[in-house]
């Protein structure tokens, strides 16, 4: 078994499918797993091999409101209520933003009686797996905050540093665990009122006193408070990208002579998510193989015609889109689909399932730093299809 790198705690995808399929001497093979929001049958390299893999297992979860290619194989699906039925504060991409701003909503409309929110679900998971299955899922919450707020007080950067973590809980406001979360977050955050700390911060009232959201104007910098290397700086060059330059140099030299192939995100679609909804397919919304047009004259290839691409994995198939959106030497498939596989109920994704340009890796391919798949520049055969071979691929 590879030994992968470790990313804070966390093992690339790309170990998951030797995870489950390759007993060694040093432990078993995983045998349950707990899916939240994934698909990396679809997402991952190799998909045909994590594809096998996830069908032996013992048990396995799927927090997902699809039985998709992943999910299908699911002892238990745990369908989360749709976007209407549930509150939104954006964590993720707040991060990258060109502007601070703020916003919370909560859900539209109330949930059915006996339906879990989807905090609910995620908090009840935790209590199965660490042995507090039936516990109110509360005690995450209460949990959670108990820890936060704990070492809070221990950081001398902090606006609560030195207080006491007991009061401070007791002022969260929130109709459930996960508001009285954010009140702290908010709270504890750079603009937040730590807990009175700034009569004019944020507190998850004042959000809800505003709707529309809050501008709080331009990026502001706010190094070193954020920082958590152990200099205290902004490490440029650590040591292990400095060791790992002579490979690069030595990369730039056997670089292939003939097509590379990178990916692309369409507008309209997030990865295997989204071709599910008619509304957000169709258009430029489409798995097509992007070449410049020398590169096409040379091939034999015509616009809208299929071809057949293959890389070390696999190969697909897909229709080409002749553009001089990408450079001459380089082509380009979008990643997220390849919704023909059985056993599935994505009934919109499967009558235009594209290609899964991952399976045209075979998982060898990897970062030496991070253990991540090597999913862009990569090099790739290219060809047109004869007619016959384009009836039968269903093109």
């Amino acid at each position: 078994m590879r030994r992968h790198p470790e990313a804070k705690g966390e093992l690339p995808i790309s170990a998951l499918a030797e995870e489950i399929d390759t007993a060694t001497d040093e432990g078993e093979p995983i045998r349950a797993v707990v899916a939240v929001a994934a698909n990396p049958v679809l997402s991952a390299p190799d998909g045909d091999r994590l594809d096998k893999a996830l069908g032996s297992l013992d048990f396995m979860v799927s927090v997902d409101p699809y039985l998709n290619e992943t999910s299908r194989h699911a002892h238990v699906v745990l369908p989360p209520p749709p976007p209407a039925q549930s509150p939104h504060h954006d964590f993720a991409f707040n991060t990258l933003a060109v502007r601070n701003q703020v916003r919370y909503t909560r859900p539209a409309v109330p949930l059915e009686p006996g339906r879990m929110a989807e905090t609910e679900i995620l908090a009840r998971l935790v209590l199965a797996a660490s042995g507090g299955h039936g516990a109110d899922p509360a005690a995450v919450d209460a949990m959670v905050i108990d820890r936060t707020l704990g070492k809070a007080v221990g950081e001398p950067h902090s606006p609560v540093h030195g207080r006491d973590p007991k009061a401070l809980a007791a002022l969260l406001t929130g109709e459930n665990g996960p508001e009285r979360r954010l009140d702290m977050m908010l709270r504890l955050g750079p603009y937040g009122d730590g807990f009175g700390a700034d009569p004019d911060g944020l507190t998850l009232q004042k959000l809800l006193a505003h709707p529309h959201g809050i501008d709080l104007g331009p990026l502001r910098p706010r190094l070193p408070q954020p920082l958590r290397t152990r200099s205290g700086k902004v490490e440029l060059l650590p040591d292990p990208i400095a060791a790992d330059l002579p490979r690069l140099r030595a990369a730039l030299d056997e670089r292939p002579g003939g097509l590379v192939l990178v990916g692309r995100r369409h507008l309209r679609s997030n990865n295997s998510w989204l071709h599910n909804v008619p509304a957000l397919t169709g258009g430029s919304n489409r798995c097509t193989l992007h070449l410049h047009p020398e590169d096409a004259e040379r091939l034999g290839v015509r616009d809208g015609e299929p071809v057949r691409v293959k890389g070390a994995g696999g190969e697909v198939t897909a229709p080409a889109e002749v553009t001089d959106a990408v450079r001459r030497g380089v082509v380009s498939l979008p990643h997220g689909w390849g919704h023909d596989r059985p056993g599935t109920r994505t009934r919109h994704a499967a009558t235009d399932p594209g290609a899964n340009v991952n399976q045209l890796l075979d998982g060898g391919l990897l970062d030496p730093l991070s253990g991540n798949a090597v999913l862009n520049g990569f090099p790739v055969e290219v060809a047109p299809l004869t007619a016959t071979a384009a009836e039968s691929a269903g093109l």
